[in-house]
């Protein structure tokens, strides 16, 4: 129900950016050009953590990118899980590059506890998820979305902690549902998020997928998007390029 009430109300209520709070729109151009403005870059935390694929990042985790994350995600402005999704979907072919054999791309997101989908009536990565594969398919590139990743245990609140105490807090928390293991061999896995701060979810997610799959670990996951990274790991990431082209073939 509050998925829902969220949904209908972003039809009556007053429209405002989800950057910067303008009115009437949804997101104003300067902010739309800080989320997805520039070309996505590698990034590594430090210290980075092992079994981290390679990760790409759309933005920086500051300023209206930072307020248009945090909207979705706490506040239920369902509606920015668009331009979020288009701005994962480039961080996400930044780093999948192209597959001769043309298999389609397996965006797998990682979840969120039970208690924290609850309390906001949704679960941000899987939204942006979908937003993304669905972006990625209309630019003729085959993507779609394997939530197949379960928590296996509680986790601790990861705020506040520092990266060490990140990875032990997470390790083996994740698992990979019933079934999950055959539907990864039927694409490129790509692990996604909506943030990376430490990279010890992204590792142990990754862990969880190879393990499912016999132990082939990094063989298994392509690599790994997000929306935003650290401002000290994306400002410490490779110079970006041109401006990324949308009109992929």
């Amino acid at each position: 129900m509050r998925g829902w009430w969220r949904e209908i109300s972003g039809l009556v209520l007053p429209v405002s950016c989800g950057g910067c709070g303008r009115t009437r729109t949804e997101l104003c151009e300067a902010c739309g050009a800080q989320l997805s403005g520039g070309a996505p870059r590698r990034v590594r935390p430090s210290p980075e953590p092992p079994g981290l694929p390679v990760v790409h990042a759309a933005a920086g985790y500051e300023g209206a990118v930072r307020a248009v994350l945090l909207a979705h995600k706490e506040r239920g402005v369902l509606a920015m899980a668009r331009p979020l999704g288009r701005a994962l979907a480039d961080a996400v072919r930044a780093g999948a590059g192209r597959d001769p054999d043309g298999r389609p791309l397996l965006l797998v997101p990682v979840p969120s506890a039970r208690r924290a989908v609850a309390a906001r009536g949704h679960d941000p990565a899987r939204r942006i998820a979908l937003a993304a594969a669905a972006q990625l398919r209309r630019n003729g590139v085959p993507a779609t979305v394997a939530a197949v990743l379960r928590q296996r245990r509680e986790v601790a609140d990861q705020s506040g902690l520092t990266a060490a105490e990140r990875a032990a807090n997470l390790d083996g928390a994740l698992g990979v549902a019933t079934g999950g293991g055959r539907l990864l061999t039927a694409g490129r896995v790509v692990l996604v998020d909506d943030l990376l701060t430490t990279g010890a979810t992204l590792a142990e997610a990754a862990r969880a997928l190879g393990a499912a799959c016999g132990g082939a670990g990094p063989s298994v996951v392509r690599g790994a998007a997000v929306v935003a990274a650290s401002p000290l790991a994306f400002d410490a990431a490779c110079p970006p390029g041109r401006k990324i082209n949308r009109n992929w073939n």
